[in-house]
C-alpha cells in the first residue's frame, strides 16, 4: 500500500463523480457534554442525516445509513433502556419513506453501506428487499452476538440481511486517499471512496466522494465526530462524562477517535473538500429546502 498523499488525486478525462441528495432518517436529542469536553449536559436536537448517491454516469447508486426506524419497540431492550432517557428520538419519515417521497422505490436499491451498528444508523433494512449491505468486516461479530441470540446485546442482528450483507476486511482496504491510509476504490473510477475509520465503533466506515468532475469533494462523516467543531476547531475535544458513575465516551477507542478526526480535519483543509456528519444540525437547519432527495446536494465551486 502506498502512503498517504495530503493531497486528492486529480480527475481523470471524462471522470465519473457521484449525485449525492440527503435523506430525512429521524430526529435524535444528544447531551452536549458527551460530545464535547467540558460543556453541559443540554440536549441538541440532531438529525440522524442518511444519503442517497447516484454514479454519474450509469446507473449505479447506493444508501448511505439507514437512521432511526420507526418501531423503536423491535430495538433491543438494552438500547431502548439506554437511548429512550439519555437520547430521545423521533422519526417523522425514515429512510424508506423518504426514498418513495424523493421517486425512488426501495425495492430498487442495489447497495446500502451502513457506516457502523448503532441504532440510529442501522434503520429498518426490510424494504430494501434487493439491495447488497456493506459493512465494516470489525462489525461482523457484534452482528453475530446481537440481539435476540445475546438478551444484552445492544446491538440487533436483524440490521442487515444474512444472506445479502458483504463485511469489507483489512484485504479490501488496500487504497489510500489524501490523509486517510485504509480506503476501497469502490467502483474502481476514483468517484467514491469507503474509508476505514474504526475509532467511534466497531468496523466504522465513512464515504469520500466526487461530486464534480473537476475536483469537487464531499466526506459523508457518519459518527467519525458528533459535533462539527471537533473538526474545524483543533481545540475542540471529545467528550467525557460519566454516566452512573461510569467514565462515558460516545467513542469506544478515543485515541482512535481522535486520530480519524485529525485525518478528517486535514482533509477538509484541501480545495472544494465539503464534508457532512450525521447529527449535523446546523446543515440540517440551512439546507432542508433543497438538499433532500429529490433535490441535490451542490457542490462548491
Amino acid at each position: 500500500m502506498s502512503e498517504t498523499n495530503p493531497s486528492l488525486p486529480e480527475p481523470s478525462a471524462n471522470q465519473p463523480y457521484m449525485h449525492i441528495s440527503a435523506l430525512q432518517a429521524g430526529i435524535i436529542n444528544i447531551p452536549v457534554d458527551l460530545i464535547i469536553q467540558g460543556e453541559h449536559r443540554i440536549h441538541r436536537r440532531c438529525p440522524s442525516l442518511s444519503f442517497y448517491l447516484k454514479h454519474s454516469n450509469s446507473d449505479r447508486h447506493f444508501i448511505f445509513d439507514l437512521g432511526l426506524r420507526k418501531d423503536f419497540e423491535s430495538y433491543p431492550p438494552e438500547a431502548k433502556k439506554h437511548y429512550r432517557t439519555l437520547m430521545p428520538c423521533e422519526v417523522p419519515q425514515d429512510v424508506a419513506e423518504s426514498c418513495v417521497k424523493g421517486g425512488i422505490d426501495p425495492a430498487d436499491v442495489e447497495r446500502v453501506v451502513i457506516s457502523h451498528l448503532h441504532f440510529d444508523h442501522i434503520g429498518d433494512c426490510a424494504p430494501f428487499t434487493k439491495a447488497e449491505f456493506i459493512l465494516g468486516g470489525e462489525g461482523k461479530p457484534t452482528l453475530e452476538d446481537g440481539y435476540p441470540g445475546n438478551p444484552h446485546s445492544y446491538f440487533l442482528t436483524a440490521a442487515a440481511p444474512a444472506d445479502r450483507t458483504t463485511f469489507l476486511t483489512a484485504e479490501d482496504f488496500t487504497t489510500s486517499i489524501g490523509p486517510f491510509p485504509h480506503a476501497v476504490d469502490y467502483f474502481g473510477d476514483g468517484s467514491v471512496y469507503i474509508v476505514h475509520t474504526p475509532g467511534h465503533c466497531a468496523g466504522h466506515i465513512t464515504v469520500l466522494a466526487r461530486t464534480s468532475a473537476d475536483g469537487a469533494w464531499m466526506y459523508l462523516g457518519g459518527d467519525v465526530a458528533h459535533d462539527t467543531r471537533l473538526i474545524t476547531d483543533p481545540e475542540t475535544r471529545i467528550g467525557m462524562a460519566a454516566e452512573s458513575g461510569t467514565p462515558y465516551c460516545m467513542h469506544r477507542d478515543p485515541i482512535q477517535a481522535t486520530i480519524d478526526i485529525g485525518r478528517v480535519r486535514a482533509l477538509v483543509k484541501l480545495p472544494r473538500v465539503e464534508f457532512i456528519i450525521a447529527h449535523d444540525w446546523k446543515w440540517y437547519e440551512e439546507n432542508q429546502e433543497h438538499a433532500f432527495l429529490p433535490g441535490k446536494i451542490v457542490p462548491k465551486v
